[in-house]
């Protein structure tokens, strides 16, 4: 038996340009932003999607399970 490490192949990093880094940082946050206001802020009485509740009734489980007040 040998004491020899198995050979590796070195990764290599993913190096983006700053303009296109800044469009994924900024898609990120936009995704996020609307991931959280449709999870914790949509309320129905206030909703984006007009006076039906869909949106808020498809997301009322996750909403108590991060713990955001719906009621």
């Amino acid at each position: 038996m040998s004491d020899v490490p198995a050979a590796r192949s070195a990764s290599t990093p993913v190096v983006l340009p700053i303009p296109r880094a800044a469009l994924w940082l900024a898609g990120t946050v936009i995704l996020a932003l609307a991931v959280y206001y449709f999870i914790g802020v949509d309320q129905g009485a206030i909703s984006v999607s007009g006076h039906n509740y869909y949106i808020h009734e498809f997301m009322h489980d996750g909403r108590h399970f991060f713990g955001f007040p719906c009621h």
